[in-house]
């Protein structure tokens, strides 16, 4: 692996409700389900009749975060959502996740994406090709909403001494806000950049879970403030 740049300095961050000291040695940035199935046109989410309109300029907004990150040296963690091809992670069916899970309804409902969607191996599993990871980077796959439950996220950043955590992807009402709210309950600062994150549904959901996370989990912020404040410290 290559050797990461070294840390800047800590900083305050202009975010909601309040600014936030950041130590960028104890931060990472989380990637939340970047892939076709919810950022590409003929994706998962795209199928189910979700609308993707904006979905370009969250992906423009991540692929800049990312250069300046990754060039402060923070780590990037990218989550990917799914199951093994036979769904066996999927949960039996007494599981919550095959009652809810709109990929398996839409699979059950028609047979002809069966085994298609968000399978480990398939397109619609993988990440886009404008945010591939690197090779420094960390790949965590999940197989529900939270990027905490049955993952290894909570060990690889404790044991990085990481506590505060950027996090961006879709959908905003879903997985990050999922993501976020246990982020919170492990005692981790979750910031949610706002304008690199993109809500399944409505805009209202977007104002929803922009006042959830500001009210009762964590902060928010924009790439663009972050990104100025990475370059001054």
């Amino acid at each position: 692996m290559s050797g990461r740049a070294s840390k800047p300095g800590r900083f305050s961050l202009p975010a909601r409700p309040e600014s936030v000291e950041i130590d960028p040695a104890q931060t990472a940035l989380i990637v939340v389900d970047m892939q076709n199935a919810y950022a590409s046109r003929g994706g998962y989410l795209d199928l189910a009749g979700f609308d993707l309109t904006g979905i370009d300029g969250v992906i423009t907004g991540i692929a800049s975060l990312l250069n300046d990150i990754r060039s402060a040296g923070v780590p990037v963690f990218f989550l990917q959502n799914g199951w093994d091809p036979a769904y066996k992670e999927a949960g039996g069916p007494l599981a919550a996740n095959q009652m809810k899970s709109n990929a398996l309804k839409l699979m059950r409902n028609e047979p002809q994406y069966a085994g298609k969607l968000l399978a480990k191996g398939g397109w619609d599993y993988a990440l886009i090709d404008a945010l591939m990871p690197t090779e420094d980077d960390f790949i965590i796959p999940k197989p529900r909403y939270s990027g905490f439950v049955s993952s290894p996220l909570d060990s690889m950043l404790r044991s990085r001494g990481i506590r505060q955590l950027f996090v961006v992807g879709v959908a905003s009402n879903v997985c990050v806000e999922t993501t976020i709210r246990d982020a919170f309950g492990l005692e981790y600062q979750a910031i949610m950049v706002t304008d690199c994150c993109l809500q399944a549904g409505p805009t209202y959901i977007q104002e929803a879970t922009i006042f959830n996370v500001e009210t009762f989990f964590g902060w928010t912020t924009t790439s663009d403030a972050l990104r100025e404040r990475l370059a001054q410290s």
